[in-house]
């Protein structure tokens, strides 16, 4: 039960990543010092993205379901949660890449509107 409960704070904790990279760029517009932590963050979230690698926290939820006695899923987060309430088919090496696109694109220009706003 208590390995539950875990997965279940790690797929919160995977969430308010997943938002923070996307997003995250638009606190820097109100909190500058922000961005010493959003700038890895996305490139993290860029980077699995464009290579198809699986963030450690997908493995690390699979693991804790499987503790608890539940059934784990197949590929990565992206894929088990979002995919299936954003796109009716599966996510594809295409839609990872238009997703890791679309996410630096968006922070090229709120950090493009923060440096401006520095200045």
């Amino acid at each position: 039960m208590v390995y539950g409960w875990i997965a279940d704070a790690v797929v919160l904790v995977h969430c308010a990543f997943v938002l923070f990279v996307v997003f995250g760029g638009l606190l820097a517009l109100r909190w500058r010092g922000i961005v010493w932590f959003h700038l890895p963050a996305a490139a993290w979230g860029v980077i699995v993205e464009f290579t198809g690698w699986i963030c450690p926290l997908t493995p690390l939820e699979m693991w804790l379901r499987r503790g608890a006695g539940e059934a784990g899923y197949g590929g990565g987060f992206v894929e088990h949660y979002v995919t299936r309430a954003l796109y009716p088919v599966n996510l594809t090496r295409q839609i990872q890449i238009v997703l890791g696109s679309l996410i630096l694109a968006f922070n090229a220009a709120v950090y493009w509107r923060v440096r401006r706003r520095a200045r």
